[in-house]
């Protein structure tokens, strides 16, 4: 399983060159890797009687997040949808594109990862691990819906998709957590072997676990967003919307029904809501002008129909659940096949433009004229022998009283009976006669599909009548799922074509004269029955409930976030210490552990820190308050350093600097002191939240230090440190092993926060990487063919170049040579701090903050073109490269056999040092240090050179320093 999960998503990454280089015939290509997944699921389907198919990638056991596959008749069933419709899907696409549609090629790939996405999700038996293939196919929808995102209805009904089913996931992952929880295992296995006993807090769990299901599943309230997504291309719809993603919520309905259908909530979320959807669902699509709106809702018709079958928890009628199941993928995939063809030749899908189209097209009519058959429950289908058995089982279900059993069994034939009249609404509707003694000119005009593009409808349609026909062979395959569910009493039934005369006889031929019946009523009353639009309309609930959600943020945003950073802080700051201090005094703690200082230093640099945190408030000078407010956190890394903490002072020492330099950097662009006028709010006001929230930080630690009861785990870092993470430096180690996800998080802010600065001072576009001494030079020569200055003679040496090119100004010769002296040494002191972290203070962020401030210091001395020298590198570049070899670690970890992000060693023989023992956590170092690197660089070439560049055009400096800024800009 995890191999085909594997062959796919590769089959996927090469789709668009499959594409780009066969042109629409790599639809062809592609189609062979669900092809050949299903071969794979054909040969290994689960044997009944035997226990199934399971394989464990072991992957975060701490938070139980193994990947583990099983394979059962459930997932066997889905998979066989999910593989062969989607093969026949592609293939369908190769005739429904052109070359020169835009996106086709990542269109395959979507389609592919879709596939893909879909199988996991069948097959995961950790439920967190079906989470994430749930979300995957959420997303893929999103792409897939929105293919034709010029067009404003495609980008609203992606929108509205993506809301709808990720906002049903989301309280399904909380019910996920609940159940696992209480359980003590994510697995779905050990849930339904031994689900939790009843009560409120599994009522509410399951009722989150459904509402995903819904959302999936287009279950009343959440189905309007499925006609909405027929914005999409037709073989999304055929496929999404038919065999697969409306399929998820079916499934999960069905997995959890063995061990949840007895529960009261179950009831109504399920049965209840399903039977509401099949009416509804059916009555809409009898009001629709297009064929393939009249299939959507004939879809969620039919979901809400599988949502009773399997949620009812009866062996019987879960039999009936998994032929409808196969039936509708079957017939409704061929229709909208059917309709796509329509539209692809006609250039229409409306009923009112289609007149005597199945006399032009006699072999798409027979194809939908077969696949509506099985759509309408008529013989000789998988559609008849799956409504057939569901009116015998649900009339004689032992799940409910009988009463509540008929009642089902009545609102189901009446479903039925709008299924069968809205069937004869598209078949009418797309090939009828319509009173014309002439085709339409839609139809007239029409240029005929060639016979490739029958092929994937005429097979599906074909299939459903063999299905049928074999239903008393395929009915075994289905029967061990069935069998987790309890008959009541009642023998298993076995599909079959015909069951001799009965009930579900009568009901069939009430289904096929009152569905002919309602049909003509509807075609002669249309303009009376649909004059008005529904009283109740989801879709403008969900439209209003977006603009409520819409003035509700604006509203909070009005009186909350009123542009004042003062006043922003304040309030926060102020929420810090009231709830808190509100806490402690509501609480039962009433001991402190005080502890006074240990040295004199100790108290000297504290009254230090003290005084700068209050000179900060006194001083007007922006350059002296942001040199004080520094003067408190290089206080606080001597505080690190005295007691022992070696490594958090060293990184304190960096970032202070390099914090520093940046506040530079953008004060040197502001007035020295704030203009009168600027001046807000009342300083001794700050004062005291600034002090009142200092003292809060302070009692917390003390009350926090008397809480501890045990001995702290501090104890026992250093060994566990050195066994499992190889390293001697206890700190590096729980950056770079223990808690490297954290540290994995954190880069990603970094990175999130270079590009946000560069993209708020370049405002229109991200530039690429800083000039060089090559293009000052360049440009020296003038714009216009002249010199203006002397060329660089060839003998000189490299060092500081930049500089020439400053304003003599702005040169300082003293910080030049002592640049030339320090700036080689920091280069490898940074190296050392890498190399050294894991044993000894330093660390890969550590060594690339001292990388980061030996390019300051060039900047500073050399100016724009020297940074450029300096590291001829684009900073985006340095940023991905370090990401990738960081996110890498994870996959080299899985690979050596260590969990995700945890150190794995090997050892190497090398010529000259012999045997060389080499952790991966070097390598996660290794992304840390260039992703600091290039956040340095980024800043500096944003608040540093390009401002430099927008300063020298603002003061009109000569025609050289002009075509510098212009060549800089382009």
């Amino acid at each position: 399983m995890i191999g085909v999960l594997v062959a796919l998503a590769l089959s996927a990454l090469c789709a668009p060159p499959v594409i780009k280089w066969l042109g629409t015939r790599g639809f062809y290509v592609l189609a062979l890797a669900p092809a050949g997944a299903l071969i794979w699921v054909i040969l290994n389907w689960p044997t009944a009687g035997e226990p199934p198919r399971v394989e464990t990638i072991e992957w975060v056991p701490v938070l139980q997040m193994d990947i583990v596959t099983r394979f059962d008749t459930l997932s066997a069933i889905l998979s066989v949808l999910i593989l062969g419709v989607g093969a026949l899907v592609l293939c369908y696409c190769a005739r429904y594109f052109d070359d020169a549609r835009p996106r086709v090629a990542v269109f395959g790939g979507e389609m592919i990862a879709f596939a893909a996405a879909m199988f996991g999700l069948v097959v995961s038996d950790n439920m967190l691990v079906l989470y994430v293939f749930w979300e995957l196919t959420t997303v893929l929808s999103f792409m897939l819906v929105g293919f034709y995102g010029i067009r404003a209805t495609a980008r609203r009904a992606a929108t509205q998709a993506l809301l709808v089913t990720t906002a049903g996931g989301l309280a399904m992952l909380v019910g996920i957590i609940m159940l696992g929880e209480r359980t003590g295992s994510y697995l779905l296995s050990d849930l339904l072997t031994s689900p939790p006993a009843a009560g409120v807090y599994v009522d509410t769990a399951v009722v989150l676990l459904l509402i995903g299901a819904l959302s999936k599943s287009a279950i009343v309230p959440f189905h309007f967003w499925l006609p909405g997504a027929m914005a999409a291309p037709t073989p999304v719809s055929a496929y999404l919307h038919a065999a697969a993603m409306v399929k998820a919520g079916i499934y999960l309905i069905a997995r959890l029904a063995p061990a949840f259908s007895e529960t009261p909530s179950w009831h109504v979320t399920v049965v209840v809501l399903g039977m509401i959807t099949m009416v509804l669902g059916g009555w809409r699509s009898l009001r629709e002008l297009d064929l393939k709106l009249v299939l959507a809702f004939g879809t969620v018709s039919q979901l809400g129909f599988l949502a009773v079958l399997v949620g009812i928890g009866d062996a019987n009628v879960a039999m009936a659940g998994m032929a409808m199941l196969v039936a509708h993928a079957l017939f409704k995939a061929s229709l909208f096949m059917v309709v796509g063809i329509i539209d692809h030749s006609t250039g229409t899908r409306d009923i009112r433009k289609l007149a005597r189209l199945g006399q032009r097209l006699p072999v798409l009519a027979l194809t939908a004229a077969v696949a509506g058959a099985s759509m309408a429950g008529l013989p000789f289908t998988i559609g008849f022998v799956g409504k057939e058995t569901a009116f015998a089982s649900v009339w004689d279900s032992g799940a409910y009283l009988p009463w509540q059993s008929e009642t089902i069994d009545i609102v189901l034939l009446v479903g039925s009976v709008i299924t069968f009249a809205y069937t004869c609404r598209f078949l009418w509707g797309a090939f009828g006669r319509k009173v014309r003694a002439t085709p339409s000119p839609a139809v007239a005009n029409m240029h005929p599909p060639g016979a490739p593009f029958y092929f994937a409808p005429v097979v599906l349609a074909a299939a459903g009548v063999v299905a049928g026909l074999l239903s008393s062979q395929i009915g075994p395959l289905f029967e061990p799922y069935a069998e987790t569910l309890p008959a009541y009493g009642h023998e298993l039934e076995h599909l079959a074509m015909w069951h001799g005369f009965g009930l579900p006889v009568v009901f069939s031929i009430i289904v096929v004269v009152a569905g002919a019946l309602l049909f003509l009523i509807v075609r002669q009353l249309r303009g009376q029955l649909f004059r008005y639009r529904p009283l109740l309309n989801a879709d403008r609930i969900y439209d209003a409930t977006l603009r409520g959600a819409d003035t509700l943020s604006l509203m909070m945003t009005r009186n909350t976030q009123r542009g004042s950073l003062p006043i922003t802080q304040g309030v926060i700051l102020s929420t810090a210490i009231i709830l808190p201090t509100a806490v402690l005094a509501w609480g039962g703690r009433n001991q402190l552990e005080w502890r006074g200082f240990d040295s004199a230093v100790q108290a000297v640099i504290g009254g230090i820190i003290a005084v700068s945190a209050l000179a900060a408030i006194i001083l007007r000078n922006r350059l002296a308050a942001a040199l004080v407010v520094g003067l408190t956190g290089y206080g606080a890394g001597m505080l690190f350093a005295l007691y022992g903490a070696p490594d958090l002072a060293l990184t304190q020492f960096l970032v202070e600097t390099l914090t520093l330099v940046i506040f530079v950097l953008v004060l040197r662009k502001l007035p020295a002191e704030p203009e009168p006028r600027h001046a807000t709010g009342f300083k001794p006001l700050r004062a005291l939240i600034g002090i009142a929230f200092g003292a809060t930080l302070v009692v917390i630690g003390l009350f926090a230090a008397a809480a501890r009861s045990e001995q702290p785990v501090q104890v026992d870092i250093p060994e566990a440190a050195y066994e499992f993470g190889h390293g001697a430096n206890a700190v590096n180690v729980l950056l770079v092993d223990i808690r490297a996800w954290d540290t994995l998080g954190e880069v990603c802010v970094l990175i999130v926060a270079a590009t946000g600065v560069a993209s708020m001072v370049f405002r229109n576009r991200r530039f690429g990487a800083v000039p060089r001494v090559a293009d000052a030079a360049r440009l020296q020569s003038g714009t216009n063919g002249t010199d203006v200055d002397e060329p660089i003679p060839p003998d000189r040496t490299r060092w500081l170049l930049g500089s020439d090119f400053r304003d003599p100004r702005h040169r300082s010769m003293v910080l030049e040579a002592t640049t030339r002296l320090i700036f080689p040494t920091m280069v490898v002191l940074s190296v050392y701090f890498f190399y050294a972290g894991h044993n000894a203070p330093g660390g890969g962020f550590a060594g690339g903050l001292t990388m980061g401030l030996a390019l300051v210091l060039r900047y500073l001395a050399g100016g724009r073109y020297e940074l450029g020298e300096a590291l001829p590198v684009e900073p985006g570049r340095v940023l991905g490269a370090g990401l990738a070899i960081s996110a890498g670690t994870a996959v080299t970890s899985m690979f050596l056999g260590a969990p995700v992000l945890s150190s794995a060693v090997f050892e190497i023989t090398l010529p000259v040092l012999g045997d060389v023992k080499l952790v991966t956590a070097l390598f996660f170092d290794l992304g840390i240090y260039l992703i600091v690197v290039g956040l340095v660089l980024d800043v500096l070439r944003s608040l540093g050179a390009r401002l430099d560049v927008e300063t020298s055009i603002a003061d009109n400096q000569p025609m050289r320093i002009r075509a510098d800024a212009e060549e800089v800009s382009r």
